[in-house]
């Protein structure tokens, strides 16, 4: 098991806003400012939605490129572009070009929602479609551009399925995987289930748990006793372990460097990331 812990913070998300948050940021220096705070709460990689002024998503490679001047211009912090949404796979890809060190690959399609049981009622509930075309398109660009790809993985057919892409020769080692975990359609958020999608996959390869809404530190905890890494962020829960909704994300990661503290691991810097992620050198940050 590494001692040292890679810590990511999800920023924004896509579908939050203020009014569900007020500390959801959504313009490029809000968005950098968000990134600079988690940096130095202890975050090593920051993975960021782009959004228009107004809030709403955008894939406009100029936002993403403005979002990427800002927070370089803040800060060392890795940055993690999403891929992940609606729309033409077309309008989600330009923004690789820009060469962030890692982007998420979403590895399947499935059901996504919420559920409210007091109202017995969904809260949303659609189709998260992600074809293996699609797939393999992403992970070709993300090759091309020497980005290292984040395999977000909500299920355990989703983690098997990287065997496709190892075949074709879309991934360096070590691998990097993402377990998403809360989503109804996808897999339970579990200890247990963590530890048997964290038993599936190669054993040189980089993991973290991404716990959704109030999941999220008991997760946390789990993926730091099994060896794992962690993902916070405003993207993914609002809310710090003693309930209080955070002012900041370096909130929220603040309260995960704490825990890694008490696991008796350590946070890696930014410079230690790079050196686990890309043992060989190569990384766009």
């Amino acid at each position: 098991m590494s001692d040292k812990v890679i810590l990511s913070c999800a920023l924004t998300g896509a579908v939050t806003t203020k009014k569900h948050c007020p500390a959801i940021p959504y313009t490029p220096v809000e968005i950098a400012e968000e990134a600079r705070r988690a940096y130095e709460a202890g975050a090593a990689v920051v993975h960021i939605h782009a959004r228009t002024d107004e809030g709403a998503p955008t894939w406009s490679p100029a936002v993403f490129q403005k979002i990427m001047d800002e927070t370089k211009a803040r800060c060392p912090v890795l940055i993690n572009w999403s891929t992940g949404g609606a729309g033409p796979m077309k309008e989600r890809i330009e923004h690789l070009q820009q060469r962030p060190a890692i982007a998420a690959l979403n590895m399947g399609s499935m059901n996504y929602a919420k559920w409210n049981s007091a109202k017995q009622a969904f809260a949303f509930q659609f189709v998260f479609p992600n074809s293996f075309d699609d797939i393999l398109g992403f992970a070709r660009a993300m090759k091309e551009h020497g980005i290292k790809p984040e395999m977000e993985c909500f299920d355990t057919g989703h983690t098997a399925s990287h065997v496709v892409l190892e075949e074709l020769g879309l991934l360096r080692r070590p691998y990097h995987f993402s377990f998403i975990m809360g989503v109804l359609g996808g897999i339970p958020a579990t200890a247990r289930h963590l530890a048997f999608q964290a038993s599936n996959i190669p054993s040189d390869a980089r993991w973290k748990v991404i716990g959704i809404s109030r999941e999220q530190w008991p997760l946390a905890m789990a993926a730091l006793s099994l060896g794992g890494d962690v993902r916070v962020g405003l993207e993914d829960n609002f809310y710090l372990p003693d309930g209080a909704m955070a002012k900041s994300n370096g909130e929220l990661v603040e309260a995960a460097a704490h825990m890694v503290k008490l696991s008796g691991r350590s946070v890696a810097s930014v410079d230690e990331a790079k050196a686990l992620l890309w043992p060989d050198g190569g990384c766009n940050g």
